[in-house]
This record gives structure tokens, C-alpha cells and sequence, in this order.
């Protein structure tokens, strides 16, 4: 029975011992909204059952990740959970100008530095509304699963997912828990600032010696609320910033149906400075995805960005791309919302983990109308 094995960071309390948890609560550290605590789950898996699930074909394509990320979240019951322990002196004081500090943060940089120099990108994860701890890490496995057995893979190259897990209630109540994960992702938005700042001090430090010493790459997927930690988080790190322009920390960022405002990437809007953070930005969206209707018309929210793209497409910075993905995920149920897990779509961004062109034919999607970044995904 193989171990798949994934990186964390957190700001949920934990449940046991601090250092050696059997896993992560519905609830805030009690540290604090803004602590964060880095470390690495293993979950024993069933080959035959991870392999079944990968060769899934289906009118959205090869592979069902919704699937397996369900299967691996009941794994992950009896997962191994081992933070890295660290101590700060006074957290009153920066933690550079304590030299007995010891960061979690760091301790897991440097593994995944090493794992990256083993030709492996890195992608960021951040789930979305209503996803407990181990639904989280069932939702991240997968994620790694799939994209490292894209049929269009490079063979040559392989991926690392980290996962950002923020208290989400997981209590699958629409018209309270909505309402609830969405101040919690608000809450989050620090933390998960304060983890790429971190990140960017690190890779600051590592160019100091050399510039992209591994030739890897790091990248960014958030789906549904995840994005709206996202676009909340975007002032933290704005703040912390010197002087005009955000750091490019990413190369892809993917916006997969995100839950926010359909005017939200325009000039002057929350995610406006977002494309300064990668070299591309791709929004995936269904307009049949029901998780968009309870967020749009339940909660009174507007438009969502993940139900019809984009209001206005020719207001987009030249580096966001816009995906339309109805054609191939409408009928398939709770595909519908988390259909960057499965088939075509995983594939579209595994291709462009790998430095595909925009073009590229085993994309299986075309260009709309008179946009040069919109696309139809099966058309």
C-alpha cells in the first residue's frame, strides 16, 4: 500500500499534541487568527483504488479527481500528521531580529527546496467553502494525483502541491456555514499573506547567492472561496511591499470557479494588481455551476466570477485568460463546482504548468468571439 505524502501550512487550531496532531479543528489557532503552523501529512492508500480512479474516463475526459480526493479524505482518518515544531522568543520582536528564533516555515522551505531540485514544480492550493481539515487534504492529494498522471504531462517534469488550509466549518449547512467560512477566508486572508511573505523573504535570500537555483517553478491555485482569501489577502501583501509593484513570486496563477465578483480583476478592483504576482492568470468558470447560484442569489452576493467569466473581457490585463467550461462539465453533478479535479480541465492545467502555448491543440479548447483571451473549453 503506497504513502502519499503532502506539505501544509495552516492557521486551524490543532486537536492532540501541538507538534504531533491527529489532526485540525473547525476553529482558529488559538495562537491566534494570523499563526501559522507548517509540517507534512502521510496517507496509506490503496494502489489499485488511486489507479481506477486516475484511468476514469468520462465526457469531461481521463481521470476523476473528485472521486479519488473523497477516498483519500477517508484515508486521511488515519493519516500521519507531523508539524514542524518551532519557538519564538517574543513575538512582540520580528523574527529577524531574534536569532534563537526557529521557524516551521523554514524547516519546510528547505525540504521542499531540496524537492524542487529534483525537477518538480510547486503549486500552492487553496481550497474552498465547506471543506474540513481531511476533506482538504483529500481535496490537495488528489489534486497532486492527477496532475502528475496527466496523459499530457511532461514526462520529464513533476508536480509538488502545498496545501493552505484555513478554517473552513465543513458542516455543509447552506445558509449559515456560507455565511460563516466567508468571514473565516476574510479572517485567513492574513495568515495566508503572512506565509507568502515568508515565502518571499526565503526566495529573496536564496537569489542573494543565485537567481532560480533549481529552474523550477512556483504557481497558484485557488478554487471557489479560496479566491476570495486570495483577493483579501492581496492588501496584506501590498503593505509589506516596497516600493510600486507586488512581488512575481508565481508563474501561473488559476482562478478555478471563484467565488467573487465578476468585475473584480478590472482597474481599481480588489484583484486589479493580481497579474502582478504571476506571468498568467487563467479564470475557470461554468455557467451552470450551482454553487455560484447559492452565492449569487441566496446570499445576495452579485455576479459571480465563476458562473459567467468575466463582465467585461476587454478590460483584462493582457496576462489573464478566461476559460469557459460549461460545455464539458454541465450534467455531471458536483463536477460542476470542482471540475479543475477531473478530465480536461486538470490536463488544460497541466499544460500549462508545463509551458504550453496558448494555442496549443491538446487543449481541446478554441478562442470566443472577437476576444483574444476568451475560451471555450469543447467547442
Amino acid at each position: 500500500m503506497p504513502q502519499l505524502n503532502l506539505f501544509y501550512a495552516t492557521n486551524r487550531n490543532h486537536e492532540g499534541e501541538r507538534w504531533n496532531p491527529t489532526g485540525y479543528g473547525a476553529s482558529f489557532s488559538a495562537d491566534g487568527i494570523e499563526n501559522l503552523r507548517f509540517g507534512k501529512v502521510s496517507v496509506d492508500a490503496d494502489e489499485r483504488t488511486v489507479d481506477w480512479h486516475l484511468a476514469t474516463s468520462g465526457s469531461f475526459g481521463i481521470g476523476q479527481g473528485i472521486d479519488l480526493a473523497d477516498y483519500l479524505a477517508e484515508q486521511a482518518e488515519q493519516a500521519t500528521i507531523k508539524a514542524y515544531p518551532e519557538s519564538i522568543p517574543d513575538r512582540q520582536i520580528a523574527e529577524k531580529d531574534q536569532p534563537g528564533t526557529k521557524l516551521g516555515s523554514r524547516a519546510m522551505f528547505d525540504e521542499i527546496k531540496e524537492a524542487m531540485e529534483g525537477k518538480s514544480d510547486l503549486l500552492l492550493y487553496i481550497h474552498g467553502f465547506n471543506v474540513s481539515w481531511r476533506e482538504a487534504v483529500g481535496s490537495a492529494l488528489a489534486l497532486q494525483e492527477m496532475l502528475n498522471n496527466s496523459p499530457e504531462r511532461s514526462p520529464d517534469q513533476s508536480v509538488l502541491v502545498v496545501l493552505f488550509t484555513w478554517p473552513s466549518d465543513g458542516q455543509a449547512l447552506p445558509f449559515v456555514s456560507y455565511k460563516s467560512d466567508r468571514s473565516e477566508a476574510k479572517g485567513s486572508s492574513g495568515a495566508f499573506g503572512r506565509g507568502l511573505l515568508k515565502l518571499r523573504d526565503f526566495l529573496a535570500e536564496i537569489c542573494k547567492v543565485t537567481c532560480n537555483p533549481c529552474g523550477q517553478n512556483i504557481h497558484l491555485l485557488c478554487h471557489s472561496m479560496g479566491n476570495y482569501l486570495l483577493q483579501e489577502a492581496l492588501q496584506r501583501i501590498d503593505d509589506f511591499t516596497p516600493g510600486n509593484a507586488l512581488p512575481r513570486i508565481f508563474e501561473q496563477i488559476f482562478m478555478c470557479a471563484p467565488d467573487v465578483d465578476d468585475n473584480v480583476l478590472e482597474l481599481d478592483k480588489p484583484l486589479a494588481r493580481l497579474p502582478e504576482l504571476a506571468r498568467c492568470v487563467t479564470v475557470y468558470h461554468n455557467r451552470h455551476d450551482k454553487a455560484m447560484y447559492i452565492s449569487d442569489y441566496t446570499k445576495g452576493n452579485p455576479e459571480r466570477l465563476g458562473c459567467s467569466g468575466t463582465a467585461r473581457p476587454g478590460q483584462l490585463h493582457n496576462k489573464v485568460q478566461q476559460v469557459d467550461c460549461t460545455l464539458i462539465v454541465q450534467g455531471e453533478g458536483f463536477v460542476g463546482h470542482s471540475y479543475y479535479q477531473v478530465g480536461l480541465v486538470n490536463a488544460d492545467i497541466r499544460l500549462s504548468l508545463d509551458g504550453a502555448a496558448l494555442d496549443d491543440e491538446r487543449r481541446k479548447r478554441t478562442r470566443c468571439g472577437q476576444w483574444a483571451n476568451v475560451w471555450t473549453m469543447g467547442g
